[in-house]
């Protein structure tokens, strides 16, 4: 606000000095006056980046002049993205086979670890595998013992070598059987060393395959779930990451372990630091820019996937010609400085120039530069007033355009 009010009070006396110099001249050289004003004013609308001030002008508006330095300046690269979680550290919750759901445990924002029950599925199904893996250690009992015989008969020529190969064959199928349906009763997620025929399981348990927090809950209890609908959806935000989109001509700057501090750009009043761990190759499609991976480090309360960002990377210090901020004026877009010309005797005015630059990084209360025109290594370039000397040569402007 106080900015403001001093851009105001520039303004409002800019205009008076220019309303002033176009108002003192005597009576009598009134029509004299117009027509060098005229003139003066042709020669402006000529040549619109040129000031003329007198001295007594100077003196009000305090004006100061410097030069371009080279100064060291903290450099950084700003850059854009997104918070992302790696499909490794994102699941869903499911069952491998389809039932109705008996219980929830788990609501959206609730923490759980890897393993942990987050439901169960009634299925009647389950109950008789359960039933055939129990029968089966005793009918492979039974198979072993006729293997035995056999084999006894046969090794006292008593017993066809036939029957010998159909236990042998029968023994194996059952083996089969029991193993193929341990693994089907495990991946159930039934202890199959618990299981007698007092305790069959009548209901599936859905686990949680990772630690995280539950983003979604997709069931309710009731509901028939098939092997194709998720239970829950679980995030692990440990290693949640940035994904920043960085310009081709950047990307010679960034290596991995570099440093990086960002803001969201919804809540810019905390920021996080992140650290690159990985620089892609290909383009992002539609764009020109290439992304940037890096891992959120400390502190990651608040921060969920998808979520923007604004990034500051630091690149380092280096020597850059600069100048002090307050040196810098914009205008229709474009960043200008003014620098002073030769001094008009004949006139009593003192000429002052506006260059075009391009602006780089800011640091310390300097900018960097880059001049659009030729400039002389020891230009007096105006570093207080630059804002006073933009608006009267925009009244200029404004004045010709009538």
């Amino acid at each position: 606000m106080k900015k403001y009010s001093n851009n105001a009070a520039l303004l409002f006396l800019a205009a008076a000095l220019l309303f002033t110099s176009c108002h003192s001249h005597a009576p009598g050289e009134a029509d004299h006056n117009h027509d060098g004003e005229h003139v003066e004013a042709g020669h402006d609308h000529e040549n619109l980046t040129e000031v003329r001030l007198t001295r007594e002008q100077l003196q009000a508006i305090n004006l100061k002049l410097g030069s371009v330095e080279q100064k060291n300046l903290n450099s950084t690269l700003k850059a854009n993205g997104y918070l992302r979680v790696p499909n490794q550290n994102k699941a869903s919750a499911t069952s491998l086979y389809g039932g109705v759901v008996q219980t929830l445990l788990v609501q959206p924002g609730n923490l759980v670890r890897a393993g942990q029950v987050v439901a169960s599925i009634a299925n009647p199904t389950i109950i008789p595998m359960q039933e055939e893996y129990l029968t089966l250690a005793s009918r492979i009992a039974l198979a072993e013992q006729e293997l035995q015989r056999q084999q006894e008969l046969t090794a006292g020529n008593a017993g066809a070598r036939k029957n010998l190969q159909q236990a042998e064959a029968e023994l194996a199928s059952l083996r089969v059987r029991r193993a193929s349906l341990r693994q089907q009763l495990r991946l159930m997620g039934i202890a199959v060393e618990q299981l007698n025929s007092e305790n069959l399981v009548s209901a599936l348990a859905v686990r949680s395959p990772l630690s995280g927090k539950v983003r979604d809950v997709l069931v309710q209890i009731g509901s028939y779930l098939d092997v194709n609908t998720p239970v829950a959806e679980i995030v692990d935000n440990s290693r949640l990451h940035l994904d920043l989109f960085v310009y081709e001509q950047d990307l010679p700057r960034l290596h991995n372990k570099q440093i990086i501090h960002f803001t969201l750009t919804n809540n810019p009043g905390k920021e996080y630091d992140a650290e690159i761990y990985s620089i892609g190759n290909a383009f992002e499609e539609d764009t020109k820019t290439i992304p940037v991976h890096a891992h959120v480090q400390g502190d990651k309360t608040g921060l969920i996937e998808g979520m923007s960002i604004t990034a500051v990377v630091s690149l380092g210090a280096a020597t850059v010609p600069a100048v002090p901020e307050s040196a810098i004026v914009t205008h229709d877009g474009q960043d200008f400085i003014f620098i002073q010309g030769a001094e008009q005797s004949e006139e009593a005015t003192v000429v002052f120039e506006k260059i075009p630059v391009r602006r780089g990084m800011s640091d310390v209360g300097f900018a960097e530069i880059t001049p659009l025109n030729d400039l002389a290594k020891d230009a007096k370039v105006v570093v207080e007033g630059a804002f006073f000397l933009l608006a009267k040569l925009t009244n200029m402007g404004e004045g010709h355009a009538h």
